[in-house]
């Protein structure tokens, strides 16, 4: 049987589902996201014996992180609104500057290295995907049919965690934005990589299209082999990118595509 892999990104409620059922509002709707998954979870559950490896990643963060308002204030103690973009310059001049004083040179140092090593700008989100709180969780839809395949093959999901720096982003599943010599969780996945390489095909969904998904296939891809890039279908009614981020999608698709990624989706697979 052909061994196919499906990389399943951040498939969670605070960018999936916009309104739970007790009333809980996503921190980061992405639009369209919940019919993605919804098209996810029923590709899963209708094509279970064809998928030999399940990996599944989860954003996972607290409170104070450096890509959250708390994390900055500006000279009048206010913090920074969702989507406001901190650059190198910014925090060099005061513009904005770490609630806690302490973290003045870290801070400079992250936002100067991102200035250098082509990741994105320094953006400001919600707070999203705190651990133990509804927006962290799975959608439930996605849950149930991982659940089920789980049980139906005798086989167990791969889910990987990524974001727990507080002091880096981490949007690409096999490496934070910027790395640090004491954390390994934001050094280079290897054994993540390694074992999608053994793949004969790879299948990604997930969200979002524009951040988390795009960087993650970008990083796997530059540390794949050329070989290996032609693995990789993205299904695309399964991702959509955040609004007023759509063109960083289409460039992403049109650099890998280029590069040899398959494209296809959950009807035609």
């Amino acid at each position: 049987m052909k061994n196919t892999h499906l990389l399943a990104i951040d498939c969670q409620n605070d960018f999936c589902t916009p309104v739970g059922p007790a009333g809980e509002q996503a921190a980061l709707f992405v639009p369209g996201a919940d019919h993605d998954m919804n098209r996810l979870a029923k590709f899963i559950v209708k094509n279970k014996t064809r998928l030999s490896e399940i990996h599944c990643t989860l954003d996972s963060h607290q409170a104070i992180h450096i890509a959250h308002p708390t994390f900055w204030r500006d000279s009048k103690g206010n913090h920074p609104d969702p989507f406001t973009l901190i650059t190198a310059d910014d925090v060099r001049t005061g513009v904005w500057s770490p609630f806690t004083p302490k973290l003045q040179i870290k801070a400079q140092k992250y936002v100067d290295t991102l200035a250098t090593n082509g990741r994105y700008v320094l953006c400001i989100w919600p707070l999203h995907c705190l651990i133990g709180t509804w927006g962290h969780s799975l959608v439930p839809d996605i849950a149930n049919a991982l659940y089920n395949w789980e049980k139906d093959t005798f086989s167990r999901v791969n889910f990987t965690p990524k974001g727990s720096n507080y002091l880096s982003e981490h949007y690409s599943c096999v490496q934070a934005d910027v790395q640090y010599d004491d954390d390994v969780s934001t050094k280079l996945n290897t054994s993540l990589i390694d074992s999608i390489k053994e793949a004969d095909e790879i299948l990604t969904s997930g969200e979002a299209l524009s951040h988390c998904l795009g960087t993650s296939i970008t990083d796997i891809a530059n540390n794949f082999g050329d070989d290996n890039i032609k693995k990789i279908t993205l299904l695309t009614d399964t991702s959509s990118s955040v609004t007023g981020f759509e063109q960083l999608g289409i460039d992403f698709v049109k650099n890998m595509t280029r590069r040899g990624m398959k494209i296809s989706n959950t009807k035609d697979w």
